[in-house]
């Protein structure tokens, strides 16, 4: 991304700071590059000049942001921390810090193998990097963070941590238990995000589906989509990560009802198999989950549902594996993700059960399933030729605008590329009358 501008704060006086480049580099998801965005406003207020995965290594300082999920997220941010280490080496950059999920995980033991960085903070240690950076921390600002996504969309990370407790899981150690944002601090920093442009508002969290229980008792996130969906120039808002027991009644109705809330699901389901689930400890069953999906697509008509599957759990026989793929040819999920088992250190899986798939049938089921759903999508695509959407436009391409409809959420679902005689805007929406379609994209020319 490179530079970040100040906006209407001062400008970064070397005087005042023994560091004031900084380079925050964020490894993971999206609700790691949130954290990053809160650490990037707390260090602009505090007169630094901020740049976010910026090329190049001639900064005062680097801060690595870092992810713990799975072995390759891990591996991508050991290698990242090790380029920087060895760019400091050579005097090519000025301190190095590593905060995030890996760190809180193993600063230990990346404090002995990796003695180059300078410091390791754990994920929540903002306060105490700023410390380090000789700054203040601005409780009452946490909410104006810089937007490192393109300006019209931002992500909105409404709790920490996790109560469930799924076998193959290390995100509980990490996070610790499920903690609300509270309700007002949503909305302040909802509408702090609309003033600064944002038009697309994306919820998320390791578990939407508890949200304010507690810290009201009761699930609050109806209420809380509704509340947001009241604020002035928010169009569009969207919902990721519902686990699929306890999801509100209520939500679906308001999702139908109000044209602000994108109809638009992604429940991480990870398997049909009730043996399987039942290893995951999951807390749901096939009935139950094929219940879930009828009823949202009998309350939300045309409702785009978003969902993630794993293959080669430890115990995961061939009729197992048949069970999934049939599950998955007759649900016509709208969207579909599908990643391998891999034992994570401190998991019950790991702790408890073998992986007894080898990991060659792991990838070829994860191949087939990505097959299958390739097929159901351009399938789904095809029937939406000839169909007139609202398009949030991104970017320009060649002769192309690139956007996105309400069913697809931006960088992991498809995009809609745009034929215009005319200039369109990053940000703005229009209505697109769709031409053609593959597997993943849709084509349409602009009507106004």
């Amino acid at each position: 991304m490179g530079k970040i501008t100040t906006g209407e704060l001062a400008a970064p006086d070397k005087k005042t700071h023994s560091v004031y480049r900084v380079n925050v580099i964020t490894m993971g998801c999206s609700k790691n590059l949130v954290d990053s965005e809160v650490l990037l406003g707390q260090l602009r207020r505090g007169k630094f000049e901020v740049f976010h995965d910026a090329d190049g290594k001639d900064f005062d300082a680097v801060i690595i942001n870092t992810c713990g999920f799975i072995h390759d997220a891990k591996q991508e941010s050991i290698d990242m921390i090790l380029n920087y280490a060895d760019a400091k080496t050579r005097g090519e950059t000025g301190k190095l810090y590593v905060m995030g999920c890996l760190s809180e995980r193993y600063r230990k033991e990346l404090e002995e193998e990796i003695p180059e960085v300078d410091r390791y903070f754990g994920k929540f240690d903002i306060k105490d990097l700023t410390t380090e950076l000789k700054t203040v921390f601005y409780p009452e600002y946490i909410h104006e963070r810089v937007i490192t996504t393109p300006s019209h969309y931002a992500y909105l990370k409404i709790s920490e941590g996790c109560n469930r407790s799924c076998a193959f899981c290390a995100i509980p150690q990490m996070t610790g238990r499920y903690k609300s944002v509270p309700l007002e601090n949503i909305v302040k920093e909802a509408g702090y995000l609309s003033r600064n442009g944002v038009r697309e508002l994306l919820l998320i969290a390791q578990d939407l589906t508890n949200y304010g229980i507690d810290i009201y008792g009761k699930n609050q996130l109806t209420e809380l989509v509704d509340i947001i969906s009241g604020i002035e120039d928010v169009e569009w808002i969207r919902l990721h990560y519902l686990y699929p027991s306890g999801i509100p009644e209520g939500l679906a109705d308001l999702i139908r009802d109000n044209p602000r809330v994108c109809r638009y699901l992604d429940i991480p389901l990870q398997h049909i198999s009730d043996p399987v689930l039942q290893r995951m400890s999951r807390k749901v069953t096939r009935k139950e989950t094929e219940t879930l999906i009828r009823q949202l697509r009998d309350k939300i008509p045309g409702v785009a549902l978003r969902t993630t599957m794993m293959t080669g759990f430890p115990g995961e026989t061939d009729s197992d594996f048949e069970e999934l793929k049939q599950f998955v040819v007759e649900s016509k999920f709208e969207r579909l993700g599908v990643f391998t088992y891999s034992h994570e250190e401190g998991t019950f899986a790991a702790k408890r059960l073998n992986d007894d798939v080898p990991d060659e049938i792991k990838q070829a089921r994860a191949d087939e399933l990505i097959e299958i759903q390739r097929n159901i999508s351009l399938e789904i695509n095809r029937q939406r030729v000839g169909e007139t959407y609202k398009v949030i436009i991104d970017r320009q391409e060649g002769d192309h605008f690139v956007g996105r409809t309400e069913f697809d959420s931006p960088e992991v679902d498809g995009e809609v590329y745009v034929s215009a005689d005319r200039e369109l805007y990053a940000g703005q929406f229009y209505q697109v009358k769709i031409t053609g379609a593959d597997e993943y994209d849709l084509w349409g020319n602009v009507l106004f």
